[in-house]
């Protein structure tokens, strides 16, 4: 029996005494239901008739007494016990415990996905790294972390459309052409321009496509290294985040709302809402309306559109696909900007507390051998994927960067990540698996199966180790919802963790496999399906994290 199914059962306890009239309050939509940090107070613990005594106008006691004699006689539960002020300990049934490894086992693929979110249209927009370099460790952070809270939320049920926007618009991208251009020419590369090995291969593949490019007159030679460049760039970062497992449902264009009329028409709707005014020759959005510190430009004296105005016309675009929520994650130094975009949600008439998410997330310090890493010759100052990728792998990468919260910064130990060793976290969760995974195929060579689920007595299962196992595994739901909630994957991998740990225990004091001449019998079935149940759930759990889990290691 699973937290969420004895939940059930509470409600449903609940709901019996309220009709029998002995309880006058409505039934809960949801339940607390915990396990008790003492494994002498139960399996299960709720607070539930605590919560109820005020609106029944009864004593804690009472009302958790009532509650205990029915849930007594539901099928599973063995004792109920009030402790203290009216909590309710729950020793569960034999056996109902084991149910839980069927559960798991059976489910597979679908085990721990909920329908919390039911089908809700979620966009959420995280990297959007300028195309002007290659993705840098901070942007790698959101790959990572981004892609992980995409997998939660859909396993929550919300339908999710990954974003990633594209600013192919606006000054960097001049910078960055003339920056290609020096280089080309063999000229240093301007002051506020972009440095570093891979300006000169852009540079270089440009001039290959272009044939006698650089006899050109010099406003045409921009235009190619402009277009040709940023074209380069964007195939560059694509590719090396489909490398990194992070594919983007949609790649949208800033240019495009320039080119499709959609800025003006952000600024048409948001002047017949009534919140546009014109000053000193440059067309304002009243943000101040909404909690803004100051009102913000739209569009400059010249005529030319800000960047604002882009994130205007962006956010209306999102919704007119018919996105419920906009989520957005963002680094620590846009934390300025989350007044001034909800401001904009609000003045088209959205409510940003519901509308609109904003996730701001810390940086990252790469450590090795006890020092900051700083340089990387391809992008100059910075670290960018591929270098991570390098050093530990996509998989340590990925685990490290989302195994932390994102309002945390990180300080990534590349020596600590590359080890093949149990110090080392995510080795630590694959490990647990390809043990597993190791079981299961010395299981077969000895002739042995899990058999149909029909056929396996999970009342077996009695040992001390099983069952902490057993109840571990039963808290995946719970945990998938919760970081969904919080939009928390990292306490999907401190979950993980805790499990190999768990397992690793069970697997010393239980022994699963006969050895030599004895007689496998159906307790080696039951824990068959024990670690089986396990397996599933650190693959599910790893595929959220969009980590490997390996078969052999």
């Amino acid at each position: 029996m699973t937290p969420e199914q004895l939940r059930d059962l509470v409600r449903t306890a609940v709901g019996a005494v309220v009709e029998r009239g002995t309880l006058a309050v409505a039934v809960p939509d949801d339940v607390l239901v915990e396990r008790p940090k003492n494994p002498e107070h139960g399996d299960y613990a709720t607070n539930v008739a605590l919560r109820l005594a005020k609106p029944a106008g009864m004593p804690p006691r009472a009302v958790a007494d009532l509650l205990a004699e029915e849930l007594r006689a539901q099928p599973g539960v063995a004792r109920v016990d009030v402790a203290g002020p009216g909590f309710l300990n729950v020793t569960l049934a034999r056996g109902a415990l084991g149910r839980i490894a069927v559960d798991a086992v059976t489910a597979g693929e679908a085990y721990g996905r909920t329908d919390e979110l039911a089908g809700r249209r979620l966009n959420l927009e995280f990297v959007s790294a300028n195309p002007t370099g290659p993705v840098h460790i901070g942007a790698v952070r959101w790959a990572a972390v981004g892609d992980a809270l995409g997998r939660l939320l859909e396993a929550a049920g919300g339908v999710v459309t990954r974003e990633y926007y594209f600013n192919d618009a606006g000054s960097q991208i001049d910078r960055f052409a003339r920056s290609l251009q020096a280089a080309a020419h063999g000229r240093p590369v301007p002051q506020d321009g972009y440095a570093g090995a891979y300006v000169e291969d852009i540079a270089a593949q440009v001039v290959a496509a272009e044939p006698g490019l650089l006899e050109r007159p010099d406003d045409e030679q921009f235009a190619v290294f402009r277009t040709r460049g940023v074209e380069l760039m964007w195939v560059e970062i694509r590719t090396s985040l489909a490398d990194f497992g992070v594919v983007f449902d949609v790649y949208f264009s800033e240019r495009t709302l320039h080119e499709t009329g959609a800025l003006d028409k952000a600024v048409a709707r948001l002047r017949e809402q009534g919140h546009v005014y014109e000053a000193d020759g440059a067309v304002w959005l009243r943000t101040t309306d909404f909690g803004d510190d100051k009102d913000r430009v739209l569009v400059k004296g010249d005529g030319e559109p800000t960047y604002f105005a882009a994130d205007c016309a962006y956010y209306l675009d999102k919704r007119e696909r018919g996105f419920e929520k906009v989520v957005i994650m963002l680094g620590a130094d846009h934390t300025g900007y989350v007044g001034r975009y909800k401001a904009l949600v609000a003045a088209f008439g959205d409510d940003p507390s519901d509308d609109l998410e904003i996730l701001i997330g810390q940086l990252v310090n790469l450590v090795k051998g006890g020092e900051p890493v700083r340089m990387s010759k391809r992008a100059g100052n910075v670290v960018n994927l591929g270098d991570l990728v390098d050093a530990i792998g996509a998989d340590a990468a990925r685990y490290a960067l989302a195994r932390t919260s994102m309002d945390q910064t990180i300080d990534l130990d590349l020596d600590l990540w590359s080890r093949q060793t149990n110090d080392n976290p995510v080795f630590y969760v694959q490990y647990a698996h390809a043990r597993i995974a190791s079981v299961l195929r010395n299981a077969a060579d000895l002739g042995l199966s899990l058999g149909e689920a029909s056929g396996v007595d999970v009342t077996l299962l009695v040992h001390e180790r099983e069952n902490d196992l057993l109840r571990a595994l039963g808290e995946f739901p719970r945990v998938l919802t919760g970081a969904a909630e919080l939009r928390a994957p990292h306490r999907v991998a401190r979950y993980l963790e805790e499990l190999a740990g768990t397992y690793h225990r069970f697997y010393d004091a239980c022994r699963v496999l006969p050895r030599g001449d004895e007689e496998a019998g159906p307790l080696t079935t039951a824990r068959l399906w024990v670690c089986a149940a396990t397996a599933v759930v650190l693959r599910n759990g790893l595929g959220v994290l969009g980590v490997s889990a390996p078969e052999r290691m």
